[in-house]
Protein backbone atom coordinates (compact mmCIF):
# COMPACT_ATOMS: atom_id res chain seq x y z
CA UNK A 1 0.00 0.00 0.00
CA UNK A 2 0.77 3.22 -0.97
CA UNK A 3 0.45 6.60 0.72
CA UNK A 4 1.22 10.33 0.24
CA UNK A 5 1.97 12.22 3.25
CA UNK A 6 -2.10 13.29 3.19
CA UNK A 7 -3.02 9.56 3.61
CA UNK A 8 -3.68 9.85 -0.20
CA UNK A 9 -3.12 6.69 -1.95
CA UNK A 10 -0.26 6.75 -4.64
CA UNK A 11 0.52 4.89 -7.17
CA UNK A 12 3.90 2.82 -7.47
CA UNK A 13 6.01 3.42 -10.66
CA UNK A 14 6.81 0.67 -12.95
CA UNK A 15 10.24 -0.28 -14.81
CA UNK A 16 10.29 0.03 -18.78
CA UNK A 17 10.19 -3.09 -20.60
CA UNK A 18 14.14 -4.17 -22.18
CA UNK A 19 16.12 -3.69 -19.20
CA UNK A 20 19.30 -5.88 -17.77
CA UNK A 21 19.31 -6.81 -14.49
CA UNK A 22 23.17 -5.90 -13.90
CA UNK A 23 23.82 -6.17 -10.10
CA UNK A 24 22.46 -7.19 -7.36
CA UNK A 25 23.07 -5.42 -3.43
CA UNK A 26 23.92 -8.12 -0.80
CA UNK A 27 21.36 -9.00 1.31
CA UNK A 28 20.30 -6.39 4.14
CA UNK A 29 18.80 -6.42 7.57
CA UNK A 30 17.31 -3.70 9.70
CA UNK A 31 20.92 -4.11 11.74
CA UNK A 32 22.75 -4.34 8.44
CA UNK A 33 21.33 -1.69 6.03
CA UNK A 34 23.89 0.70 5.01
CA UNK A 35 23.25 4.60 6.48
CA UNK A 36 23.16 6.17 2.60
CA UNK A 37 19.93 4.03 1.92
CA UNK A 38 18.43 5.60 5.10
CA UNK A 39 19.02 8.77 3.89
CA UNK A 40 17.30 10.41 0.86
CA UNK A 41 19.36 9.22 -1.89
CA UNK A 42 18.93 8.35 -5.77
CA UNK A 43 19.39 5.74 -8.06
CA UNK A 44 22.08 7.28 -11.15
CA UNK A 45 20.73 8.28 -14.33
CA UNK A 46 19.65 5.97 -16.88
CA UNK A 47 19.62 3.28 -14.10
CA UNK A 48 16.45 1.78 -12.33
CA UNK A 49 16.50 0.14 -9.30
CA UNK A 50 14.08 -2.56 -7.54
CA UNK A 51 13.84 -2.99 -3.95
CA UNK A 52 12.68 -6.99 -2.80
CA UNK A 53 11.60 -7.57 0.29
CA UNK A 54 12.39 -11.40 1.26
CA UNK A 55 11.06 -11.33 4.78
CA UNK A 56 9.51 -8.81 7.23
CA UNK A 57 8.17 -5.29 6.04
CA UNK A 58 10.42 -2.32 5.12
CA UNK A 59 8.59 0.98 4.24
CA UNK A 60 10.02 2.47 1.17
CA UNK A 61 9.30 6.67 0.79
CA UNK A 62 9.74 8.60 -2.70
CA UNK A 63 11.03 12.39 -1.33
CA UNK A 64 8.87 13.90 -3.98
CA UNK A 65 6.50 16.58 -2.89
CA UNK A 66 4.30 15.47 -1.44
CA UNK A 67 6.37 12.40 0.07
CA UNK A 68 4.98 8.78 -0.90
CA UNK A 69 5.38 5.95 0.69
CA UNK A 70 4.75 2.74 0.07
CA UNK A 71 4.98 0.06 2.82
CA UNK A 72 6.32 -3.34 1.68
CA UNK A 73 5.66 -6.73 2.88
CA UNK A 74 7.77 -10.11 2.38
CA UNK A 75 7.65 -11.10 -1.31
CA UNK A 76 6.70 -7.43 -2.29
CA UNK A 77 9.04 -5.40 -4.83
CA UNK A 78 9.18 -1.90 -5.88
CA UNK A 79 10.25 0.17 -8.86
CA UNK A 80 12.80 2.77 -8.49
CA UNK A 81 13.00 5.66 -11.23
CA UNK A 82 16.28 6.56 -12.28
CA UNK A 83 17.55 10.21 -10.60
CA UNK A 84 14.13 9.74 -8.48
CA UNK A 85 14.88 10.78 -4.46
CA UNK A 86 14.18 7.86 -2.00
CA UNK A 87 14.71 6.21 1.65
CA UNK A 88 14.11 2.91 3.25
CA UNK A 89 12.67 2.72 6.81
CA UNK A 90 12.85 -0.57 8.18
CA UNK A 91 9.77 -1.05 10.55
CA UNK A 92 11.04 -4.06 12.56
CA UNK A 93 12.71 -7.06 11.72
CA UNK A 94 13.24 -7.19 7.35
CA UNK A 95 15.55 -8.75 4.64
CA UNK A 96 16.10 -6.95 1.58
CA UNK A 97 17.95 -6.65 -1.69
CA UNK A 98 18.52 -4.02 -4.19
CA UNK A 99 18.59 -4.97 -7.92
CA UNK A 100 19.34 -1.99 -10.62
CA UNK A 101 18.88 -2.50 -13.97
CA UNK A 102 20.15 -0.44 -17.12
CA UNK A 103 19.88 -0.61 -20.82
CA UNK A 104 21.16 -3.79 -22.27
CA UNK A 105 24.85 -2.86 -21.83
CA UNK A 106 27.42 -2.76 -24.88
CA UNK A 107 29.85 -5.39 -25.65
CA UNK A 108 32.93 -4.54 -23.28
CA UNK A 109 31.45 -2.21 -21.24
CA UNK A 110 31.89 -2.34 -17.67
CA UNK A 111 28.92 -2.50 -16.07
CA UNK A 112 30.12 -1.59 -12.19
CA UNK A 113 32.53 1.60 -13.64
CA UNK A 114 29.78 3.96 -12.19
CA UNK A 115 28.17 3.28 -9.24
CA UNK A 116 24.09 3.20 -9.34
CA UNK A 117 23.65 4.72 -5.46
CA UNK A 118 24.26 8.55 -4.76
CA UNK A 119 23.79 10.53 -1.92
CA UNK A 120 21.95 13.82 -2.48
Amino acid sequence: MSQDASGAAGAAPVMPPGLTLTRTTPEFTESTVPAGLLRVHHVAAGVWGRVCVRTGELRFVFEDSPATSHQLRAGDSLDIPPATAHRVEPTGAVRFVVEFYDPAPALGRETTANPPHRST
